[in-house]
């Protein structure tokens, strides 16, 4: 009764916010897709949305099929993507997950040495999920999750891949840059720049900052690690990256790593698989690829 089209409607209905819109994202005409929505309301027998003006509202049963759809969809057309390289002679598709925004150059050399070492295997990086990277593994949007969190869940692996440790970075001639080590208390008077991820889910928030009650000055989020260091350089605020990360920048950028706290902040980067893929020939040599390069 509910058909994958339908799902692409309640999505697009929610993403667009009017009708016009939707019908252009969808290369539909106004009146076809209002003719597919009321089809699906007279079977399912239940308002699917409501106008407000000129946008759209979903109701309650309009919002539980979003929810559907947004878990369904990016399934079905991962799928579909698996199936069309098979259909070219590949042996598999690898869906790799990143919930690792420093991750950038070093999953770059894994993926150069896992191409070199498996011809027969594509791979699709997948960095935005609709809920979680976690979700996204559950749900079979993605095969292995890169993450630096791990999670009790019996229905999957996490396999480590390294330790690395969290450094504050700061301009060459900040104040700072003098300390061996830094306490909570320093940055109370400092703008500190982070990728975007929640507060919850930052290591200087959460093991460094909270448990001292402390908060920035100021906290931006930057997406482009270039533009980040750049800031940092030219005296605008402080950040904090992976040790391993900070190295190979430190000679193109005027700055200096300084640990956090006298012990130093460690933590553990995972690779998160679903236990029934444990025996995956390729998925487990992406592992292997990933402990070998740190």
């Amino acid at each position: 009764m509910i058909e994958l089209s339908h799902l692409k409607i309640m999505i697009a209905l929610h993403e667009k916010g009017t009708l016009t819109l939707a019908a252009e994202a969808l290369c539909l005409t106004q009146s076809a897709l209002s003719h597919q929505i009321r089809h699906l309301e007279k079977k399912l027998n239940v308002k699917l949305w409501q106008r407000c003006g000129r946008r759209l509202r979903l109701t309650p049963a309009g919002e539980l099929l979003l929810k559907v759809g947004k878990q369904t969809v990016p399934t079905l057309e991962q799928t579909e993507m698996t199936l069309k390289a098979m259909g070219q002679g590949l042996q598999g598709l690898l869906r790799i997950g990143v919930e690792c925004y420093p991750c950038h150059e070093w999953l770059t050399q894994v993926i150069a040495k896992f191409l070199q070492t498996q011809p027969n295997i594509d791979i699709d990086i997948i960095r935005k999920f609709q809920f979680s990277g976690i979700n996204g593994l559950i749900n079979q949007q993605v095969d292995l999750l890169i993450t630096p969190d791990f999670y009790e869940h019996k229905e999957l692996q996490f396999h480590p891949l390294f330790e690395y440790e969290q450094v504050l970075i700061v301009p060459a001639k900040h104040p700072l840059a003098k300390k061996s080590h830094i306490v909570a208390a320093d940055l109370g008077d400092q703008v500190l720049f982070t990728f975007p991820i929640e507060k919850q889910r930052l290591d200087v928030f959460q093991l460094f900052l909270w448990p001292e009650k402390v908060e920035p000055k100021a906290h931006k989020q930057i997406e482009s690690l270039a533009i980040m260091l750049q800031m940092v350089e030219h005296q605008r605020g402080v950040c904090v990256l992976p040790e391993w990360l900070a190295d190979s920048y430190s000679l193109q950028y005027h700055v200096k790593k300084i640990r956090l706290g006298k012990k130093g902040i460690y933590k553990t980067l995972y690779a998160a698989i679903k236990k029934e893929d444990k025996d995956v020939s390729y998925i487990n040599a992406f592992i292997k690829l990933g402990m070998d390069t740190p």
